[in-house]
């Protein structure tokens, strides 16, 4: 008896409620702007001064998490203060690129197995507590390393047509590059490449 009584309270219930829903009537909820750099306040501009000159252009989810940070600022030890400071003004000398790259390896990551992430984090540590033209020497070297080297003071050997093309393998690169002219008429198939596949 019981069972069909809940039935048809739960029945009259839920009609009552889909009938009186209105998709039209329902509150739209705008997304929450967050205020620009003129509008904050001393205390938060002294805060995020490092991301003055681009915070009108950060999107509003960044700056929420920013002025999160300015909030709970107050409450950080003087070296923790120091620390954010330092990664902010980080942070804010990075290219578009950079960020992308420092967001997509914090994802990777974020999804790597416990002990890499510690890992990770003791060599970080070992790095912060390097003076700081340590610090500056190992990014420069990073630079260096990360740019692509010029091929100054060599000069391209030209192959003769129908001749082989010199293979390499990933632990060994020519010395200099090579120019194969284009000897084929335009309607023939490219010739197939003499390195080995991999």
């Amino acid at each position: 008896m019981a069972r069909p009584l809940l039935s048809i309270v739960f029945a009259v219930t839920l009609a009552l409620a889909l009938g009186s829903f209105n998709p039209a009537s329902a509150a739209i909820i705008p997304p929450l702007k967050q205020p620009k750099w003129a509008e904050l306040t001393p205390q938060q501009r002294e805060v995020l001064a490092p991301l003055s000159a681009e915070w009108d252009k950060l999107e509003s989810y960044r700056r929420k998490k920013w002025l999160g940070i300015a909030q709970r600022y107050p409450t950080l030890s003087a070296e923790e203060q120091k620390r954010v400071q330092r990664r902010m003004k980080d942070w804010a000398n990075l290219s578009p690129e950079e960020r992308k790259r420092a967001r997509e390896q914090f994802k990777t990551l974020q999804k790597a197995p416990p002990e890499q992430r510690q890992t990770v984090k003791e060599r970080w540590q070992e790095y912060q507590s390097l003076p700081d033209a340590e610090r500056q020497r190992l990014q420069q070297d990073a630079k260096q390393k990360s740019q692509p080297k010029s091929g100054a003071g060599k000069t391209a050997k030209t192959v003769p047509p129908g001749a082989p093309l010199p293979t390499t393998s990933p632990m060994t690169q020519p010395a200099v590059p090579v120019v194969v002219p284009n000897s084929a008429p335009p309607s023939a198939p490219p010739a197939a490449n003499n390195a080995p596949q991999q």
